[in-house]
């Protein structure tokens, strides 16, 4: 069993992250998992959430968008719609961009075709933020 993965992450901008991990947790559409090496391979979808890995004991994080997560020997590969580690998150303007989601919010109700637009405006604003706060703790 290998004691590394390769993890790449993609967004239709550029190669984030190209980096030997030692394991990997992330936000599936199902629920929050993890890998090691030795994984079964398995693909699934991402949603807005969170994404972990830990190189040589050190944990970093960065928020993502939507996306997909496939593992197939023991290399990782990542396609998201954007992410950011913690600390590039400009925590002012996800601050903003969570005080725009929830006076949105407050004029529509669920029927409205923006709903979806502003509640998925406000998940990628609190997890930037929460996201933000764990590269304040270092």
């Amino acid at each position: 069993m290998a004691e590394k993965m390769k993890l790449e992450i993609v967004t239709p901008y550029s190669k984030v992250l190209d980096e030997l991990v030692d394991e990997v947790t992330t936000t599936g559409k199902l629920g929050e998992f993890s890998v090691l090496p030795g994984h079964a391979p398995f693909l699934t979808s991402l949603s807005i959430g969170e994404l972990c890995y830990k190189k040589d004991g050190v944990a970093v994080c960065m928020a993502h968008n939507w996306g997909y997560f496939e593992i197939n020997d023991d290399k990782i590969i990542v396609l998201v719609e954007t992410a950011e580690r913690s600390d590039e998150i400009d925590v002012e303007r996800a601050k903003a961009a969570l005080g725009r989601a929830e006076d949105a919010l407050k004029k529509l109700v669920p029927e409205d075709k923006q709903f979806k637009v502003y509640e998925a405006a406000l998940q990628r604003a609190l997890i930037r933020m929460q996201v933000a706060g764990k590269a304040a703790r270092k």
